[in-house]
């Protein structure tokens, strides 16, 4: 069995939980504890030296990291249902809007980035989420607008079926609620969300569920 090392609120380990969800692939579910710090202690470190979650443990002990590329990997691997389109303008479009999330979004406001404006800029939880919403508008804005503007874009971010970039949606939406971004000026966004939210696959992968969730 495939083993997942993860944290329930990482919005990387959200977006891996929804591929493997969407694939039908059972997991043991490891959690680690970020505010813990446990993800720096020797045991995590040897399986993925950046210290940083997700790892997918594969059944040979080989030990996978970063989530895009799990994904793509488990997409290759385990290719029903398609997560990245055949058509290479598709698969371009999906790939776009999957990294104006984890390349623009997520990078500036992952937990490293939160913890090191408290230390270094002694920033208390209010600027903290000043600064958490500021970059989530800065792409959500035209995010908005790729997706509305779209004849491409359907039920979900790319026609009917949920892809690498609804996986990618979907957790940085929980992230969103979780500091009260106000996302009602995108309406796309949020329908797409809401339809996500509907499915068996995502629902199980949302952080409020998971074992670990306090």
């Amino acid at each position: 069995m495939l083993t997942l090392h993860n944290y329930f609120r990482s919005s990387t380990s959200t977006r891996l939980r929804a591929a493997l969800n969407l694939k039908g692939l059972d997991y043991d579910y490891r959690a680690y504890s970020l505010l813990k710090k446990e993800t720096q202690k020797p045991d995590f470190l040897s399986k993925n030296p950046a210290g940083l979650v997700p790892v997918l443990e594969l059944e040979d002990g080989v030990m996978l990291s970063q989530s895009l590329a799990i994904i793509e990997y488990l997409d290759e691997v385990h290719p029903e249902p398609p997560l990245l389109p055949a058509d290479p303008k598709s698969r371009a479009r999906v790939r776009a809007l999957s990294y104006m999330i984890a390349c623009e979004v997520h990078p500036l406001n992952n937990l490293r980035v939160l913890n090191y404006l408290a230390s270094e800029f002694d920033s208390d939880d209010q600027g903290k989420a000043a600064w958490f919403n500021h970059w989530v508008h800065e792409t959500f804005q035209p995010l908005e607008s790729l997706l509305a503007k779209s004849p491409d874009t359907g039920t979900y971010c790319h026609g009917d079926s949920p892809s690498l970039a609804d996986c990618c949606l979907y957790a940085q939406m929980w992230n969103n609620k979780r500091f009260k971004v106000d996302c009602s000026g995108y309406p796309t966004v949020s329908r797409i969300f809401s339809n996500l939210d509907q499915l068996e696959a995502f629902r199980k992968a949302a952080p409020p569920v998971q074992p670990d969730a306090v």
